[in-house]
């Protein structure tokens, strides 16, 4: 059933005035892998790299780690300007693109960064139980494949149950065009494997807010993969995914998709502080 976008800007009462108020920090261009692997591989040194906005001189803050689209192969790191002010951190991670390197491999360099958000946000200030990942298109179907597939985020020490929530705007549900496209794969003729966010729906996941663009304005069948995904993700047994279509909209869809995005995690951050 369509969920029709009405009066978007109530989303946003949730957002304190002092949220607004506090002053905020960019700081630029940090490696997320480490010095030796840096070393290592020169696109990575310099392509693997990311942007911090953080609320400065407060404590305990939510993160929002914002992967790019650009279907695997172009695009870089943002820090979307809907999301400033709204009291949380914001992560822009630019990744490896294909053909320079596999498209499999940006699976693994959104995995380092959400580590790095977890490894390092306390330092700036925040809390790393409150880490969401988010991203538009290419970036939502990385982010759903480190939150629903766990063996990207153990290779770097993290469990991928602890991210407090996942948002894809728009994402690849299926084995990504790109990866279909390396191994001689029409983009029109689908794949579910291990590439697949939906190979891996499971009931413990974090929570899960899928958003789409009118399934009829959409690239492909962008929004009827979502909806499979909600479907397939409560019949596991997963309790919180929610799928919304933006009524009008097709596939760059993020401005009206990011209210939905804060009001997602201000419910979540209601629930974590009503449960201590």
């Amino acid at each position: 059933m369509k969920k029709i976008l009405l009066l978007i800007s109530f989303l946003f009462l949730g957002i304190s005035s002092f949220a607004q108020k506090l002053e905020y920090e960019t700081k630029s261009n940090i490696q997320y892998y480490n010095a030796a692997v840096n070393k290592s591989d020169s696109y990575i040194n310099e392509r693997c790299v990311l942007d911090i906005y953080y609320p400065k001189n407060t404590k305990g803050f939510a993160t929002i780690v914002w992967f790019h689209g650009g279907g695997l192969t172009g695009g870089n790191k943002e820090i979307p300007e809907a999301l400033k002010n709204k009291g949380y951190a914001i992560i822009g991670v630019n990744y490896r693109l294909s053909p320079k390197a596999k498209a499999e491999k940006a699976i693994e360099d959104a995995a380092a960064a959400v580590a790095w958000a977890f490894n390092n946000i306390a330092s700036y200030g925040g809390d790393n139980s409150l880490i969401f990942v988010s991203g538009h298109s290419a970036g939502g179907y990385l982010g759903m494949m480190v939150g629903l597939d766990k063996k990207w985020l153990q290779k770097e020490g993290i469990d991928a149950d602890k991210i407090a929530g996942l948002i894809p705007f728009s994402g690849q549900c299926i084995t990504h065009f790109e990866i279909r496209r390396q191994n001689g794969i029409p983009e029109k003729q689908p794949v579910i494997d291990a590439f697949a966010p939906l190979y891996h729906v499971r009931a413990d996941a974090p929570p899960l807010l899928l958003i789409t663009g009118d399934r009829e304005l959409e690239m492909l069948g962008r929004y009827e993969e979502n909806a499979y995904m909600a479907r397939m993700m409560k019949l596991a047994g997963h309790t919180q995914t929610k799928l919304y279509e933006l009524d009008g909209y097709g596939h760059g869809m993020t401005e009206p998709g990011f209210p939905l995005l804060v009001n997602e995690i201000n419910r979540i951050l209601k629930e974590k502080q009503t449960k201590k």
